[in-house]
């Protein structure tokens, strides 16, 4: 179990351990879905069929036309040749609304899609597994590192010291962790998701492609695996430009608090856009003097001495000695240094 006050800032990159996209490639994906020149024609996609048919769905509902988000598409995949995240993309066109119903769209559908094919299943193939393949990843990890140790009696003990932000859409964390929970402590998954629904301390900042369904609020929800929701433009609802969420100062003070309460920070497949570390520090460096683990191995070489520099500005660490940096995987990370986080 964690025993110091840690929050995790999770990448997009560390689900490639599981088999899901990280940004650049969530970007790819988009901006094939948008090639509508390809529309009709020999050479066009299972997905780019699926768009043009959710777009002629969904129009009528946004008060807009299958013409215009069409439009909206190209717009979108115009941009992904210079623009490196479809978050900037948004954020630059955030006065287009057919724009960011467009790429909202996409970011639920391709989320849902990548959980689907995943090495992380819906439930276990047979009694006494967890529902995700292999051990070395950083899901399997964490929550190895967070059941280790704690009573069944203390059992939300697990979640008291750990804080998550995850920069991710989807909803893998949420969807794992109780599995762990009621292998490591002999319960029915059932009850392990409702310790995980009350006592997971986790926010996604731009949002996610839906609530699990027994996560238990009026939220719209979907079943992990269910690659063509008919809810889907009800799940788009729940995804957010940065702006938007920003705009929202109890929100922004949250998630700022979340950081501060964190004598430990480790960021594990980040990949330190200006776009999220603008959501996460204040303009003034943090006062807590935390220990930082940081994964670069999202960070081009030659940019990773400028992101260890902004980060001793923006967490206020006195000295190399509180800022630890690696080029290795975010399961490695954890792995290598367990019993510092542990401790």
């Amino acid at each position: 179990m964690f025993r110091t006050e840690t929050t995790l800032i999770i990448g997009a990159g560390a689900n490639r351990e599981i088999e899901m996209p990280d940004g650049p490639e969530l970007l790819n994906r988009i901006a094939a879905g948008f090639d509508f020149d390809r529309l009709g024609t020999e050479v066009q996609s299972r997905d780019l069929i699926a768009m043009a048919h959710l777009f002629e769905a969904i129009a009528p509902e946004l008060g807009t036309t299958h013409e215009e988000l069409i439009k909206a598409g190209r717009a979108i995949r115009a941009a992904s040749f210079v623009t490196p995240s479809i978050e900037a993309i948004l954020e630059q066109q955030s006065d287009n609304p057919n724009v960011q119903a467009a790429g909202k769209l996409a970011i639920v559908y391709y989320t849902l899609q990548a959980e689907s094919k995943s090495t992380l299943a819906r439930a276990p193939r047979d009694e006494g597994e967890l529902p995700l393949r292999g051990t070395e990843n950083w899901l399997f990890k964490l929550g190895q590192m967070m059941v280790s140790g704690v009573p069944r009696r203390d059992v939300q003990n697990c979640f008291y010291k750990l804080s998550i932000i995850a920069f991710t859409y989807d909803r893998s964390i949420e969807h794992y962790l109780p599995w762990v929970a009621a292998m490591a402590f002999d319960m029915p998954v059932e009850e392990a998701q409702a310790l995980v629904a009350l006592h997971l301390r986790i926010v996604h900042p731009l949002g996610i492609a839906g609530q699990l369904p027994w996560q238990g609020d009026d939220k719209p929800n979907i079943d992990w695996g269910t690659d063509n929701p008919e809810n889907i433009l009800d799940l788009t609802r729940m995804i957010y430009t940065s702006s938007q969420r920003m705009k929202r100062r109890q929100f922004a003070e949250y998630l700022l608090a979340e950081m501060a309460q964190g004598r430990r920070l480790a960021f594990l497949g980040f990949d330190f856009d200006p776009i999220k570390l603008r959501m996460i520090f204040d303009e003034e460096p943090m006062d807590t003097n935390p220990d930082v683990l940081a994964a670069l191995s999202d960070v081009p070489e030659p940019q990773q001495p400028g992101v260890a520099r902004l980060l001793k500005k923006k967490t206020g660490v006195p000295g190399d000695d509180y800022l630890k940096l690696f080029t290795s995987t975010p399961y490695a990370i954890l792995r290598d240094n367990s019993l510092m986080l542990e401790s």
